[in-house]
């Protein structure tokens, strides 16, 4: 399988405090990796270092083989157009002064499609995300929380990317609409092959998503591999007791 997104030995500090310890992942393509642990454990700081919006203090972060940090402004251009991200919260992420149409043009025009292109590929993203296409005139303020996630959603697959990122992207939404979103975005995976970065404090929803699963703790990787091989028989205590506490993801 090929490796789309890597992490090798990937170490990050605040002030003293180790937010990131010698952490490594490979990511395939048309997989999900899970990334779980609880508030501290470092997986977020993970997300926007592999997003490059922080630097590490050691380590490399590579991109269909190519070093992130070691790109300038036009080949990073490019490479951000290939890894997206899904954020916790999209109604911050949406600009409320716009429309639904109007947030995915902006989109288009940031990763200069065609402008041509830009009403089909309006009707095409509302179509993959299961929303009818009237939602184009819709505000921000106007959607629900699964509506939103899902315009939010739309927007980062608009490039077609080979990878998301989805930083706690379930977590601010009831446990029914949690499962109609993760089935969108399974539902995507079989469509475009995009791999998925799946970073939550829910081991219920990791279980849910995800092939691989990398589990953090204080910034350590306590455990990782397949997630029914790991969650299966878990060998560190901390797993087991993120077992313990899970919640249940809910049924459409």
């Amino acid at each position: 399988m090929t490796v789309v997104l890597s992490a090798h030995g990937v170490r990050k500090t605040y002030s003293g405090f180790t937010a990131l310890d010698d952490c490594s992942f490979e990511l395939h393509a048309g997989r999900t990796l899970g990334v779980v642990g609880e508030s501290g454990s470092g997986k977020s700081t993970l997300g926007r270092i592999v997003m490059r919006l922080l630097q590490p203090d050691a380590g490399t972060v590579e991109l269909g083989g190519t070093d992130l940090f070691g790109l300038r402004a036009t080949p990073l251009r490019t490479a951000r157009r290939r890894i997206q991200l899904v954020p916790q919260d999209p109604r911050h992420a949406l600009n409320p002064a716009m429309t639904v149409g109007d947030n995915l043009r902006f989109q288009f025009a940031a990763q200069r499609l065609p402008r041509a292109t830009w009403t089909a590929r309006t009707n095409e993203l509302l179509d993959q995300v299961a929303l009818t296409r009237d939602y184009v005139h819709a505000w921000p303020y106007e959607l629900s929380g699964g509506q939103a996630q899902r315009i939010a959603i739309a927007r980062a697959i608009a490039g077609r990317p080979d990878v998301l990122v989805c930083d706690e992207a379930v977590s601010a939404l009831d446990k029914s609409v949690q499962a109609q979103v993760l089935n969108t975005f399974a539902d995507l995976q079989k469509e475009m092959g995009v791999a998925l970065l799946f970073i939550s404090h829910d081991l219920a929803v990791i279980d849910h998503i995800s092939d691989d699963v990398l589990v953090l703790n204080r910034g350590i990787t306590v455990e990782s591999g397949r997630t029914r091989d790991v969650l299966g028989d878990p060998q560190d205590a901390y797993t087991r007791e993120l077992l313990a506490a899970r919640s249940v993801v809910g049924v459409p």
